[in-house]
Formats: structure tokens, sequence, C-alpha cells
């Protein structure tokens, strides 16, 4: 499944320079491994139509680790620059 969502800077640009190999979200999607990520770049609320697309290779459920009930972080790989 693709999921479209909205990331904004300095994150969108942390990913396409391949500084963040990771996404934390809210897991109101029941994200799974497999999954890939469309990561539309916002600026200052607005859409600016730069997209990067990432594949879900491993996800840690929170409840463990310190991360939150109800988050994830998800280990993402580039697999198309838009």
């Amino acid at each position: 499944m693709n999921h479209k969502l909205k990331t904004i800077n300095p994150y969108f640009n942390d990913v396409y320079a391949g500084r963040k190999t990771f996404e934390v979200r809210i897991d109101d999607r029941k994200y799974k491994e497999g999954d890939t990520l469309t990561l539309q770049e916002y600026v200052n609320g607005q859409k600016t139509g730069a997209e990067i697309t990432v594949s879900v290779d491993y996800i840690l459920e929170g409840g463990q680790f310190g991360i939150e009930n109800g988050y994830i972080v998800m280990s993402i790989k580039p697999i198309g620059i838009y």
C-alpha cells in the first residue's frame, strides 16, 4: 500500500540527502513492512510539488524503548525522487 504524507523541512531535505532514514508517525493507518510512503514537501503550509517515495523496511511499534503507545518508528529507504 502507498501512503501520501505531508513532510515539512528540514525533515524532507534530510530524507532527500540520505541523512534521515526513519519516520516516526502515529500508527493511524496501520502501516506495514513493504508499504511505500510518498513524502510530499510542505513549506509554510503549502505543498511545493516535490516528492520522495520510500519503502518501509522495518517497523518498531510503540509501547517499548521509550516509544509511546500508538506511535511507530519506520526504517525507510528512498526508491524515487520527483
